[in-house]
């Protein structure tokens, strides 16, 4: 998806997207407030940022909104009474300052709930600070998701299932190589090291589980979707599993070199093809509980595969890979 040019490409699209939500939220915000409308400018700024697809945004809006109405809801019983005063004022800085750092990496909804209150407390220093400036705020960050929710909707829209096809796609392709380094590293290569395999296979999962959030998130009301990702997220970390036990396996230089390794694998790369193409796989793993430690965990990983094949096929809307 990197490699399309023009419209084709995501990142265009976002640009433009992004500037059609920012001229919306100009125009509107200055209707509600000509002395406050970049507040609505940023919000949708800012709400597409790390963003790749349209389910991505909506609930990326829609977490920055619950954030700053709880933070003017704390705004209102933590600000308002400090009164502007400096000492007090200060302390409270520091400790959203805490809380902006602290969360951001855990939730965007905790993340605005500290900005908005470490905004309310500024506006409370500079002696400006009250309800109505307040409801301002949530009126023009209202505004701001709205502008970034109709643009994502309206303009060239990049559906969250193309994204997360584009990034399983290339979780399976990194599981395949796994499997193929390690197999080597086990049939003695010298220069086979599975580790920056494994590395890259847990960061394009990490990437896997952002894209897959909207499909999963509360209030998604489509349920058999919901369920759908959550079973191929299931797969997916079981083979991750099976990729880092067959890795932790190969580093001991004592393990086997069972000739059985290569077809095993073979059928890994067969399981791989056949899921991004769309055809049929059949299930030849034939491991036993007392198999070789590498064996069991390739048996493992293709057994993983064969029933990622349903929940990926499954004709439900637009499917999470393949046709």
């Amino acid at each position: 998806m990197y490699k399309r040019q023009g419209l084709a490409r995501v990142t265009t699209r976002q640009a433009i997207q992004a500037t059609a939500g920012a001229g919306f939220a100009l125009v509107v915000g200055q209707l509600v407030s000509g002395q406050r409308w970049y507040w609505a400018v940023g919000a949708t700024w800012w709400i597409f940022v790390n963003t790749t697809s349209r389910g991505e945004t909506l609930v990326r809006g829609f977490r920055r909104l619950l954030g700053t109405v709880i933070g003017i809801g704390l705004g209102l019983l933590v600000a308002l009474p400090v009164h502007g005063d400096p000492a007090v004022t200060a302390a409270l800085a520091a400790v959203c300052v805490f809380g902006i750092f602290y969360t951001a990496a855990v939730s965007y909804t905790w993340m605005m709930l500290w900005v908005t209150l470490l905004a309310g407390l500024l506006y409370g220093l500079l002696g400006v600070l009250g309800p109505d400036l307040l409801a301002l705020r949530l009126a023009e960050t209202g505004v701001g998701a709205l502008g970034a929710a109709l643009a994502v909707i309206l303009v060239l829209p990049v559906t969250t299932h193309s994204i997360t096809d584009a990034w399983i796609r290339r979780a399976l392709r990194c599981v395949h190589a796994c499997a193929v380094e390690t197999a080597r590293r086990l049939a003695g290569a010298a220069d086979a090291d599975p580790a920056p395999r494994v590395a890259e296979l847990e960061q394009l999962l990490a990437r896997v589980r952002l894209s897959v959030a909207p499909l999963v998130h509360p209030l998604n009301p489509m349920l058999g979707r919901k369920r759908r990702a959550r079973h191929v997220l299931d797969l997916l970390d079981a083979c991750a599993r099976e990729i880092r036990g067959l890795a932790a396996v190969a580093a001991d230089p004592e393990a086997s070199h069972d000739t059985r390794l290569a077809t095993a694998c073979r059928r890994v790369e067969a399981a791989v093809e056949a899921l991004t193409e769309g055809r049929d796989i059949a299930l030849h793993a034939d491991g036993s509980p007392h198999a070789e430690p590498a064996l069991a965990h390739l048996h493992g990983l293709e057994r993983a595969l064969t029933e990622l094949a349903r929940p990926l096929r499954t004709p439900s809307g637009s499917p999470l890979v393949g046709a």
